[in-house]
């Protein structure tokens, strides 16, 4: 998945030193029509290189984000999961040493004695 991420900047940075290129050899305004027919935006071709490179960024964001959601997902599970399993095997130790005949007396002995 990770690759896949990769290859898509790469292309997106391809494609914006593609479009300065094209920005740098023509410099006339680039008209975009607007939505539902109700005119055109005259923009110079450096800002709409910019603006289409902003436009590709955040598309790869979008694409970035939900595997990092699961990665920092699992993360907090496992960290949940080994403090789970520290405190239980802690627990268990500490029963444990305290059933051995050379263990020093714990402290609930002690006080019944």
């Amino acid at each position: 998945m990770r690759l896949v991420g990769f290859v898509q900047v790469l292309l997106l940075l391809a494609l914006a030193a593609y479009l300065l290129l094209v920005a740098l050899e023509n410099p006339a305004p680039v008209r975009l029509p607007l939505p539902l027919g109700r005119g055109e935006l005259a923009l110079p071709t450096g800002v709409a290189v910019a603006v289409f490179t902003g436009l590709g960024g955040g598309y790869v964001l979008l694409l970035l984000l939900p595997p990092l959601w699961r990665a920092r997902t699992r993360v907090r599970r496992v960290r949940r999961e080994r403090e789970a399993l520290e405190g239980r095997l802690t627990a268990t130790l500490q029963a444990r040493l305290g059933t051995l005949p050379g263990a020093p007396p714990s402290e609930p002995a002690a006080r019944s004695a």
